[in-house]
């Protein structure tokens, strides 16, 4: 097995989850949603994570899960009688994802392409994996030039980690067994920069991204919040304008303007796999840590 990303310290003794082993789980995370306060201690290329206090722990961040985990839902039974449909020589893999905020209090949210393999057509900040040698930071920065082509000068942005999120494709069981699993760090970082200014620069990976636009706090609340079905959800769904503007990269290399209809971005994980456009659960986890981070 590859060097683990994600080494977790239960009980003080050091423990590094395999593939199908929930790390929600494993932390004491009980029934509910979440999410759990979780001691995080960034080493180079890693993620350390406990329920309690250790040496090295820098800071305390909430994880949290969707409620159709499928390393949940795969109870010991179903491990035993599938277990040779699993990856039986992989751990968890550790992934960054950076929630780019602009001096106009907007973020940027990428729509990943419909040829990928994984998580096609969801809209997700930009984001990937962490490479051993690379400071979580950097790799997230890596991944936002990369997707985005934007590259920030190191003194006109600060940033802070936002949360964790525990990460399963397919996301449900419904769509068939998992068969990738990461935690996945959101890191917020505020640009001094204004959105128009950050635009201006932005040269989208067309391998990766096929359209990208920005959020500001009116519309990510209610799309971090509709996927509970609560009232307040529908009453700020129905304050939202009918579309939201976005750029959407064309066949020949340019980019034209669109306006996207709300009700896409509204759109809950499905019970089977369509391939619809929609924002990632894990994304509107993300948006709601960023409007607490903002006070709203």
């Amino acid at each position: 097995m590859a060097a683990s990303r994600v080494l977790l310290l239960l009980s003080g003794r050091p423990v590094s989850p395999s593939f199908v082993q929930s790390v929600c789980r494993l932390l004491g995370a009980g029934p509910g949603f979440g999410p759990w306060p979780t001691h995080c201690g960034f080493k180079r290329g890693r993620l350390v994570l406990s329920d309690r206090p250790f040496p090295g722990a820098s800071t305390t961040l909430p994880l949290q899960r969707p409620p159709f985990c499928p390393f949940v839902a795969l109870d010991q039974q179903q491990l035993r009688a599938r277990g040779s449909e699993l990856p039986t020589n992989r751990g968890v893999d550790l992934g960054v994802a950076v929630i780019l905020q602009s001096s106009d209090q907007t973020v940027l949210l990428t729509r990943r392409t419909s040829t990928l393999s994984l998580s096609p057509n969801l809209w997700v900040p930009p984001g990937g994996h962490v490479e051993l040698d690379e400071e979580l930071l950097d790799g997230g920065l890596r991944e936002l030039w990369e997707e985005s082509g934007l590259q920030l000068p190191q003194d006109q942005f600060s940033w802070v980690p936002l949360g964790l999120w525990e990460s399963a494709y397919p996301p449900r069981l419904s769509w068939g067994l998992p068969k990738y699993h990461h935690i996945i760090l959101y890191l917020l970082v505020v640009s001094q920069e204004s959105q128009q200014q950050l635009q201006a620069r932005i040269q989208p990976n067309p391998n990766e991204v096929s359209a990208f636009m920005w959020l500001g706090p009116d519309v990510a609340a209610a799309v971090a919040t509709i996927e509970d079905g609560t009232e307040t959800s529908r009453h700020l769904s129905q304050e939202l304008p009918p579309s939201i503007l976005i750029v959407e990269l064309k066949e020949d290399g340019g980019a034209r303007p669109l306006a996207l209809p709300v009700s896409t971005l509204l759109r809950t994980t499905p019970t089977t796999d369509e391939g619809k456009e929609r924002v990632s659960s894990g994304t509107k986890f993300a948006l709601r840590l960023w409007l607490q981070h903002l006070g709203r």
